[in-house]
């Protein structure tokens, strides 16, 4: 498997520290708000890469962390007259909706940036003793020039950084490019006790103690948007390599940007979309199948007429998979014929390694759905003949239900089939009526159970394998 590391600027075969292990770390949301349509791409993209790893055979020990501490989080909560925990336990809730909806699995841990104060000023207290940080005032800043390697994410020579580089008035650094590593209290916000008196940590100290307390000094993967790159990956690397010694990440891997209509989002511009305003618009699976139809470090455009053909994409995968679990209770007992459908069935491990040939190529989702794509024409084909097999159908669904589980997919239909579990009887039962009715030639009778079943939410349709019903969600 081969990665884009920006480190490197460059694809790289993918080996890991220890063989048959993943140790990997995403920077997880500040949880002020409920996060956008552009937070949602790594949530979604990095969701895949780890199920992939794991569909591969490898241990993932993913860490993905809130940050719960933090000038946002606690402007939100002046604004609101809760207190900064409060704000961030609602949001943390709100997270797990979204998430949930989006079908991205839980990572193996998720700690929160308060529950790691004290691994944070043991970070910063080695930092100070190595010469990397120095206190001013109750703050304590990181030394960038005492790091030779800083710039070395983003590209960017330190001479360069410092061109762009703002000091606030309240803040008292021996160069302009060095940034918080503590901030001293101020009156109304959450602080901690520390050897450098009451405070808080700076946000990028967070994620380098967690990372190192959950993962170790050096871990495989670290991902993220492109906008983190710089400062707050570039400002992980200063701290961690300067306090352990060490490389901090062997892989840096970055998503895209999302633009809406053609336009960068952003709340002056007023194009700025929560998940949840979207979800509710489009669906959260619709939102998952339009992140995975395009390359990962491709810029991505958002748009109601993208999301409606993504739900359109969708819902093809979805008819063919429910064509197939037909034919495979309903169709024929006779085995796979001699042509057609052995040809196929012969073939379906090449679309496997198709499949896997575009996820080993930098993760590439969008090939890989191209994949499962021809698999459903072919499919579709088949299913159309006079008499498709069970043992057909049964082999199709197989390797389709196992590509589509990579990428996370149809998760939702899965979770309307358990629904649907429960109605089987009663739906059954009258399908089973109507066709009694309709032998009988009593065609109202008939057209009453049908409207009654389309109340419900139940769709009929009449095949040669008899009456196929679906919920029409």
């Amino acid at each position: 498997m081969k990665l884009f590391n920006t480190l490197t600027m460059k694809k790289e075969e993918f080996a890991p520290l220890e063989p048959g292990k993943v140790k990997m770390y995403a920077c997880g949301p500040t949880v002020y708000n409920f996060f956008h349509i552009g937070n949602a791409r790594p949530l979604i993209m990095f969701d895949v890469l780890r199920r992939y790893f794991e569909y591969s055979g490898f241990e993932v020990t993913f860490v993905q962390n809130f940050t719960d501490v933090d000038d946002k989080i606690i402007n939100r909560a002046n604004e609101e007259g809760q207190t900064s925990a409060e704000i961030a336990e609602k949001y943390i809730n709100e997270y797990w909706t979204d998430a949930r909806g989006l079908g991205v699995r839980e990572a193996t841990i998720h700690p929160k940036a308060t529950e790691n104060i004290g691994e944070m000023i043991d970070m910063i207290s080695a930092l100070i003793e190595k010469g990397f940080a120095y206190q001013s005032g109750g703050d304590v800043y990181y030394r960038t020039a005492k790091f030779t390697d800083y710039g070395k994410l983003s590209h960017q020579p330190l001479d360069d950084l410092m061109a762009g580089a703002r000091v606030d008035v309240t803040e008292i650094k021996e160069n302009a490019m060095d940034f918080a590593l503590w901030k001293g209290a101020k009156p109304g916000e959450p602080s901690w006790d520390s050897p450098w008196g009451q405070g808080r940590p700076g946000w990028h100290i967070e994620c380098s103690a967690m990372s190192k307390r959950y993962l170790g000094e050096t871990i495989d993967i670290h991902c993220g948007g492109q906008d983190l790159i710089f400062p707050h990956h570039e400002n992980e690397i200063a701290q961690s390599e300067g306090c352990n010694g060490r490389l901090f990440v062997r892989y840096w891997v970055h998503n895209g940007f999302i633009s809406i209509d053609n336009k960068k989002m952003s709340k002056s511009l007023g194009n700025f979309f929560t998940v949840r305003e979207a979800a509710e618009a489009y669906g959260y699976e619709n939102i998952r199948m339009f992140m995975l139809m395009s390359h990962y470090r491709s810029p991505l455009n958002y748009s109601g007429d993208i999301l409606v053909q993504s739900k359109n994409a969708l819902d093809r995968l979805k008819t063919a998979k429910g064509t197939l679990k037909h034919i495979a209770d309903n169709g024929s007992d006779n085995g796979l014929d001699s042509g057609a459908e052995s040809a196929f069935v012969a073939a379906l491990p090449r679309y496997r390694e198709r499949f896997i040939e575009a996820m080993d190529d930098d993760f590439n989702t969008a090939d890989a759905v191209s994949v499962i794509f021809e698999l459903v024409r072919e499919s579709n084909s088949l299913a159309a003949g006079p008499s498709p097999s069970k043992a057909f159908a049964l082999a199709a669904l197989e390797v389709f239900n196992e590509l589509a589980g990579v990428l996370g997919l149809m998760y939702a239909d899965e979770t309307a089939a358990a629904g649907e579990a429960g109605l089987d009887k009663e739906v059954e039962a009258l399908i089973e009526a109507r066709q009694a009715a309709r032998k009988e030639k009593n065609w109202a009778e008939a057209d009453r159970i049908r409207d009654k079943l389309g109340e419900m939410g139940i769709v009929l349709e009449d095949t040669p394998q008899g009456v196929r019903w679906t919920v029409n969600n």
